[in-house]
């Protein structure tokens, strides 16, 4: 069940994780590693294919009024985003570092979405809500899977490299 068909949850963005196939761990492993961040994350929905390959897991971290849906996609989609990622985040002034890490990018035919969402909680006021989701989580998680995989967690929104 995504975190979309709860509605003790609100999405409020979606970030990628960039890397190549080849990379992609076996599902157990991923969740070792994300079981392993931290004791407040509860991991649900792990699922793979008829061969075992990883699908898509959700992280609860009530602690910090987060969840975050990872899902594997890999292919022609892909593929077709990464040029495009590459060249938006070129035209922005960066680093040496930075523009080797974008040409990374071109190579990469997987990726991870990673949906983060909010938990709701019960507030009167809208401004107290925004104040109780730690992005910690997220953070914590997008630099993990980056890890596990040589890849390269992106922002598309903001056209940043994390």
């Amino acid at each position: 069940m995504s975190m979309f068909e709860n509605n003790q949850y609100r999405w409020r963005e979606t970030y990628f994780v960039l890397f190549q196939s080849s990379k992609l761990p076996p599902g157990k492993k991923l969740q070792e590693a994300i079981l392993s961040l931290s004791s407040r994350y509860t991991l649900t929905n792990l699922r793979a294919d008829d061969q075992g390959k990883f699908e898509s897991l959700t992280v609860l971290s009530p602690d910090d009024f987060a969840a975050l849906d990872v899902c594997y996609v890999e292919g022609d989609e892909v593929r077709e985003q990464v040029d495009a990622i590459a060249d938006e985040l070129k035209t922005l002034d960066m680093r040496a570092d930075d523009r080797a890490r974008i040409e990374r990018i071109r190579k990469c035919d997987a990726r991870f979405d990673v949906l983060h969402f909010e938990q709701i909680a019960d507030a009167d006021d809208a401004d107290e809500l925004d104040e109780m989701l730690d992005p910690s989580a997220l953070l914590v998680v997008l630099e993990a899977l980056a890890g596990l995989t040589d890849g390269i967690a992106v922002d598309p929104q903001s056209g940043a490299l994390l």
